[in-house]
C-alpha cells in the first residue's frame, strides 16, 4: 500500500479554475489544506511522497504554477503542462491481495466457497426461499432466505433471476502493462494524469497513410483527456500500467474482453503527450500485456447497496471504478441491513429505491461529472 497520490496535469489555462474549485471542495469536505505553488518568495516548501509507505503523508493537494517549479519536481512530464494538482489521500494497494485476506479470513469464520454459476432463485410468496447454483458437480439448490446480488458488471443479468430491472450500465475499461525498461519514468511517481483532449502523435507519411482508409482515419480524429500511468511493482520492478478509457459509451459486459488490436499503441501514443520521453518506444513497440474490466455504474455514479423489492434479496453492487476502495465498507453497511442492526446516518443515500424519489432524481438530474479518474 502507499499515498503516492494522483497526479492531474493540464495544458490549458481554462482548466486551471476547475482544478482549485475541485480542491477547495475536497478541503472543504475534509480531505485537507490546498496548498499553492506559485513561484513566489516566501511560499512553503513542497513535501514530495513517500514511495514506500502511507503513514504520516501529506494531506489535502499541491497546485504547482510555475512551470519551472512543475519541471523540477515533475521533469518526466511535458513542459506544455503549465497547471498540475497533486492530490495527496490517494494511493493504490494490491486487489488481489485483498481479495485473497477476505477470502481466508471468511474460510477461518466457517465460511464455504462453492463454485458454480447461479442459474435462478427460488421466491415464494415474495420472498426468496432458495439460490439455484450449477457446478462441476451437477445442479442443487441452496435454501435460504437471503441473497445478495453482488454480480459486478453481471449484477444486471443476476437481477433478472429475480424479476428485477438494475438502473446500472457498464462502460470497458482496459489497461496495457508494458516494461520501462530505458527507467523513462520514475518508479516512485504518483498515478499521473493528462487532463486534456489531444491529437495522436504520427509521422506525416503515417498521417497520410490512415487518411486513406475508412477503417483508420479516426485515429487522426481528437482523442478525449484522461491517459494515465502509475508504476506497478515493488523493488526491482520495472512496470509501468497506462490506461485511457477513450471509448466511453456503455456496453453489454461480456467475456473473455472484446479484443482491440489498436488498443496498446493508440494508448502508448497518447501516453507521449504527457510524458514526451516515452516516445523512445515509439519505433519498437514494447510487449504489451493487455486486460481490463468493466465499470458497472449508476447514473450518478453512487452504488446500489441495501434490500431489493423482494424479500430477503439484497444488493451490493455499481461500485464503478473505486470497488477497492470503498468494497469493505460497502460490505459492512450491507452486513448491517441483512443482519437488521442499526443503520448509519448515510445509509440512505445507496438504497435502491433512492430513484423512487422524484426530489433525488431532480438532483441527478443537476449534477455534474462525477471527478473520477477513468482509468
Amino acid at each position: 500500500m502507499n499515498r503516492r497520490g494522483y497526479l492531474y496535469a493540464t495544458g490549458n489555462p481554462a482548466a486551471i479554475p476547475a482544478f482549485v474549485q475541485s480542491a477547495k471542495v475536497a478541503e472543504r469536505l475534509g480531505a485537507g489544506p490546498l496548498r499553492v505553488y506559485a513561484g513566489a518568495p516566501g511560499e512553503q516548501p513542497y513535501v514530495p511522497g513517500n514511495a514506500e509507505d502511507w503513514h504520516d503523508q501529506p494531506t489535502g493537494a499541491d497546485l504547482f504554477l510555475d512551470a519551472a517549479l512543475i519541471q523540477k519536481h515533475f521533469p518526466y512530464l511535458t513542459r506544455d503542462a503549465i497547471a498540475v494538482l497533486h492530490a495527496r489521500r490517494c494511493g493504490w494497494f494490491s486487489g488481489q491481495q485483498l481479495g485473497m485476506y477476505l477470502l481466508e479470513q471468511a474460510k477461518a469464520h466457517g465460511a464455504r466457497l462453492i463454485t458454480g454459476t447461479v442459474t435462478g432463485v427460488d421466491v415464494i410468496d415474495g420472498r426468496v426461499a432458495g439460490v439455484q447454483v450449477a457446478g462441476d458437480t451437477g445442479s442443487h439448490t441452496i435454501a435460504t432466505p437471503r441473497f445478495v446480488n453482488a454480480a459486478g458488471p453481471l449484477v444486471a443479468e443476476v437481477g433478472a433471476l429475480l424479476g428485477l430491472d438494475m438502473p446500472v450500465f457498464s462502460e470497458l475499461h482496459r489497461k496495457i502493462a508494458v516494461e520501462d525498461r530505458l527507467g523513462l519514468i520514475p518508479r516512485d511517481a504518483p498515478l499521473v494524469i493528462w487532463e486534456d483532449e489531444q491529437l495522436l502523435p504520427w509521422r506525416d507519411e503515417e498521417r497520410e497513410a490512415l487518411a486513406e482508409s475508412e477503417e483508420t482515419k479516426h485515429l487522426l480524429a481528437p482523442f478525449p483527456g484522461g491517459v494515465h500511468f502509475r508504476p506497478e511493482g515493488g523493488h526491482g520492478a520495472q512496470t509501468l500500467l497506462m490506461l485511457w478509457a477513450y471509448h466511453l459509451e456503455p456496453v453489454p459486459p461480456l467475456f473473455p474482453l472484446p479484443i482491440d488490436p489498436e488498443f496498446s499503441e493508440t494508448v502508448l501514443r497518447g501516453m507521449t503527450t504527457l510524458a514526451p520521453g516515452l516516445t523512445a518506444y515509439l519505433d519498437k513497440l514494447p510487449k504489451a500485456w493487455v486486460d481490463g474490466g468493466y465499470y458497472t455504474k449508476t447514473r450518478e455514479n453512487r452504488p446500489l447497496i441495501g434490500p431489493l423489492p423482494v424479500e430477503g434479496a439484497y444488493i451490493l453492487a455499481a461500485l464503478s471504478g473505486y470497488g477497492l476502495m470503498a468494497a469493505c465498507a460497502g460490505g459492512e453497511l450491507l452486513a448491517a441491513h441483512v443482519c437488521g442492526i442499526p443503520l448509519p446516518d448515510y445509509a440512505t443515500a445507496f438504497l435502491p429505491n433512492r430513484y423512487e424519489d422524484p426530489e433525488y432524481r431532480k438532483k441527478v438530474d443537476a449534477w455534474g461529472g462525477t471527478g473520477q479518474v477513468i482509468g
